[in-house]
């Protein structure tokens, strides 16, 4: 969970940044309404950490000052098509190294508008929030987790050129499918750029 008591790690990068076609930039309050047209949808429901009843309920949750610091969102021509999930954390460390291992990686996660999938979108927001974490943010490894049957995301990762670093047996529960098999990728900084497979 985000320490709202230590350092900002987004505040390190200039933003809004920009892609080749996206605009990538901090939450704000107004932006609720934006993406809870594509997380109320039930394709995007299916896999999300948390899928409020309504409008009302999503809002109090977007509004969490600790959602709000972990969340960018992702903008195509002006129009917000998904959001991401940059949440900077600790490394396991032993205890007299335990200050080396503080705030040294980050946990990524998406959402995207379905209407915008099959462009290209999700990989290239991805790819330049993990390029954040690796150059202004300076941190050492990239994570992300899905349930092993959300194929997308997964398959998101191995394009980015994320190694599978664990495939676990019925360790996460699904809101209406029960405990599921989950993956987690990562990736470090010496390992960044990927090469052509990862392209």
């Amino acid at each position: 969970m985000t320490d709202l008591s230590e350092p900002d790690p987004l505040a390190a990068v200039d933003w809004p940044v920009r892609t080749e076609r996206l605009l990538l930039r901090r939450a704000r309050p107004d932006d609720a309404e934006a993406t809870w047209r594509f997380r109320s949808l039930p394709a995007v429901q299916e896999w999300i950490t948390s899928a409020p009843a309504d409008l009302d309920a999503y809002r109090t949750h977007f509004l969490n000052v600790v959602q709000q610091a972990v969340t960018v969102v992702v903008l195509l021509d002006e129009r917000v098509i998904g959001d991401l999930m940059v949440r900077v954390g600790d490394a396991y460390a032993q205890r007299e190294v335990r200050e080396q291992g503080r705030a040294v990686q980050a946990e990524l996660g998406w959402s995207f508008d379905p209407a915008f999938g099959g462009h290209g979108y999700a990989t290239e927001a991805v790819r330049a929030a993990i390029e954040l974490c690796f150059g202004p943010m300076g941190l050492r490894r990239v994570v992300a987790n899905c349930f092993a049957g959300n194929t997308a995301s997964w398959r998101l990762m191995e394009r980015l050129g994320m190694r599978r670093e664990a495939s676990s047996r019925c360790n996460e529960l699904h809101r209406t499918r029960g405990w599921q098999d989950s993956y987690s990728y990562a990736v470090l900084r010496d390992e960044w750029p990927p090469g052509p497979t990862g392209s």
